[in-house]
């Protein structure tokens, strides 16, 4: 029961000088919302192009389906072996448990709880192990920070453990996804809340990615001997893998770029540095960028030999085609406008995607049957 804040040891502790955000003249050409095939490409402030990846097969997505309908801000879903999906809520603190055939129960409310601005009860993530172990794991703003609780599920939520505290809180910025990486550790994201420096101090959770075992110990291999994975992230809302392994997350800009990256081992993402390409030796430049109004990416998932992520403010599904080294195609925009905000994506064991709405999240425009899961078949 013993509640394991974040406790920094070893890696650097170095805070980056202001430099000046080194985005001016970027100009980015992955855009185009239409549906033919084709490549990403951009150039860099000083007008060399990058090289493009190559023509990358695409699938169709078929036309979405209601699952169900009449929730409040579905933040975030993790499916249990059997094929049910958990959701969680962001301003009820409510976990439910939906059925492939839509019936829906709910789980509990989770305890400490306290919803504001952009927090509440945000990720989910199902133990890779859950047949043995039972566990699943939450992660929510509470009245002191944001916080990592592991619970064990069998008829209902019982044993809450706090596995990571310290995580810093904001009415802005708090990350909040988690998910299994396929080497089975738990990984988070995190946000810096507004203040920008965060990002960089690695002293401070705030704008990192994060990777622990269950108990919420850094996991073996970690760089900075301690949880923190990658740095220098705004706010991280969408992590995935593909089929080889590579992981990407979908990262909120300021006011320009909004981008999707390749997460890798110890490495610095840039903010509050550079938003976008920003062509520095000390920073990763994404794989690609959107407009903020294009975009605004929260959850990401991997199905089909793309990455899907949901836009919220350019209220459409984005389709990522991935070549076979990771370099991302042209991307095309689904369902632009038909749904509102979308917040969460989700492969289910079936190879479909669940994908939640979020029109009631104080900052869109519900419809009736908001807010509502879809569920998306890969023709």
């Amino acid at each position: 029961m013993s509640n394991d804040s974040f406790r920094p040891t070893g890696g650097p502790h170095r805070r980056t000088t202001a430099a000046g955000r080194a985005v001016a003249g970027v100009t980015v050409a992955v855009l185009l919302a239409g549906c033919t095939p084709g490549t990403a490409e951009r150039q860099d402030g000083g007008g060399t192009p990058a090289p493009a990846a190559s023509a990358v097969p695409q699938r169709d997505p078929g036309s979405p389906r209601t699952l169900v309908e009449g929730l409040s801000v579905p933040w975030a879903i993790a499916f249990l072996p059997g094929g049910d999906a958990l959701v969680t809520e962001r301003d009820s603190a409510r976990l439910l448990r939906v059925t492939p055939a839509g019936k829906t129960s709910q789980v509990g409310v989770v305890e400490g709880v306290s919803p504001s601005g952009e927090g509440g009860l945000l990720g989910v993530a199902v133990s890779p192990k859950f047949s043995q172990d039972h566990y699943i794991f939450v992660y929510f703003t509470a009245a002191t920070g944001n916080r990592i609780v592991r619970y064990r599920y069998e008829n209902g939520l019982a044993d809450p453990v706090t596995i990571l505290s310290g995580i810093p809180k904001g009415g802005i910025h708090n990350g909040g996804r988690l998910a299994f990486g396929p080497d089975g550790y738990l990984y988070a994201s995190t946000g810096e809340t507004g203040d920008r420096p965060l990002a960089q101090a690695m002293g401070s959770l705030g704008g990192k990615i994060l990777r622990m075992t269950v108990d919420g110990k850094g996991a073996p291999g970690n760089p900075f001997q301690n949880v923190i994975w990658s740095y220098g992230h705004r706010n991280v809302q969408g992590m995935a893998w593909d089929d080889s392994g590579r992981m990407y997350a979908s990262e909120f800009g300021q006011n320009t770029y909004d981008e999707v990256n390749e997460i890798k081992k110890g490495q610095n993402y840039g903010w509050p540095e550079v938003e976008g390409f920003g062509g520095k030796d000390e920073y990763v430049d994404p794989l690609l960028t959107w407009s903020t109004a294009e975009a605004s990416p929260s959850g990401m998932a991997y199905a089909a030999g793309s990455l899907w992520v949901a836009a919220l403010r350019g209220t459409r599904l984005w389709q990522v085609p991935l070549s076979g080294d990771g370099r991302a195609g042209k991307p095309v925009a689904r369902y632009e406008g038909e749904y509102g905000r979308l917040r969460a994506v989700a492969t289910a064991p079936d190879g479909t995607l669940y994908v939640s709405t979020s029109n009631k999240d104080g900052r869109g425009s519900a419809k009736e049957g908001d807010d509502r899961i879809l569920v998306i078949p890969m023709k």
